[in-house]
């Protein structure tokens, strides 16, 4: 059996105060695991000790990150910048914010690509491939534009593509929908899914969103009160024994877990995409 890609055993917080109280979790190369919690359960803190970037936010982070088995809290900070980016890459919840402003889509995927290659021989075969996979143009006119003269949505597609410029073994995403309208929630999820399996990348999904978590993930853990309380794998959500937590989480469903279970499985039966779920959802099925 292969090692876990992620390992993980922490605890994190600020000042005196714990958030994260002895997390500890596992990612399979190539599997998809959700984290689910409510407001304030400490997911966004999750997500910055991940990535060794806690203290940056005046924030501590104890244990042990192991990525492929190197600890990313013991890392000089020269090491985890060249890890950052191009093994393990980020979603960002805002894509507006994640983007410079002053710059133009292509500049930004200039400084990412240069950040981890020393030469540009590649990068523009690399860049056009992936803003196809993606499904925006990549045209100069439009690699010429800022973030501003783009949606949210387009934005979002933009910080996935650069997500994934390095070609990285995990990425994680932090409530990556959580700024779009439904049908665009609903495209977002199916590239993710899609890439997720093309090209085998794990995937760290950070969401309170249960029906995304159902189309794209293998596994759930719920984060409670700044502990891991359950792993469940998806297809045993509608189990009456599960974890009190991840109950009242599923109880906030607009139709009950078992029949969206249910859709899920049918769309994958025919060969249909997960993200197609979400309009069925949003007519209450």
């Amino acid at each position: 059996m292969s090692e876990a890609l992620l390992k993980v055993h922490l605890s994190a917080g600020y000042g005196k105060s714990t958030v994260l109280d002895n997390i500890e979790l596992e990612l399979w190369p190539g599997e998809c695991l959700g984290i689910v919690g409510t407001s304030g359960a400490g997911k966004s803190t999750l997500m910055l000790a991940l990535l060794n970037l806690l203290p940056w936010r005046g924030g501590w982070v104890r244990g042990e990150v192991r990525m492929n088995g190197r600890d990313i809290l013991s890392m000089k900070d020269r090491d985890a910048r060249r890890l950052r980016g191009k093994e393990i890459a980020l979603v960002p919840q805002s894509p507006m914010s994640a983007l410079n402003p002053a710059l133009s889509l292509r500049s930004q995927f200039r400084e990412a690509w240069t950040a981890h290659e020393s030469s540009l021989v590649n990068f523009d075969t690399r860049l056009r491939s992936l803003l196809l996979r993606v499904q925006l143009p990549s045209d100069d006119a439009f690699l010429n534009r800022k973030p501003g003269e783009i949606s949210v949505g387009q934005a979002q597609r933009i910080t996935l593509a650069m997500a994934l410029l390095h070609r990285p073994a995990l990425l994680i995403a932090d409530e990556p929908t959580s700024a779009l309208d439904p049908v665009t929630q609903a495209e977002i999820i199916q590239l993710l899914r899609g890439i997720q399996r093309e090209e085998g990348v794990a995937l760290l999904y950070i969401s309170h969103d249960l029906v995304s978590v159902l189309q794209l993930c293998d596994c759930v853990s719920v984060l409670d009160h700044g502990r891991i309380v359950t792993r469940t794998p998806v297809d045993a959500l509608a189990d009456p024994a599960a974890h009190p937590a991840l109950k009242s989480l599923l109880a906030t469903l607009p139709v009950p877990v078992a029949t969206l279970l249910e859709h899920v499985r049918s769309a994958q039966s025919n060969e249909q995409c997960r993200g197609e779920l979400n309009p069925l959802v949003s007519r209450e099925l």
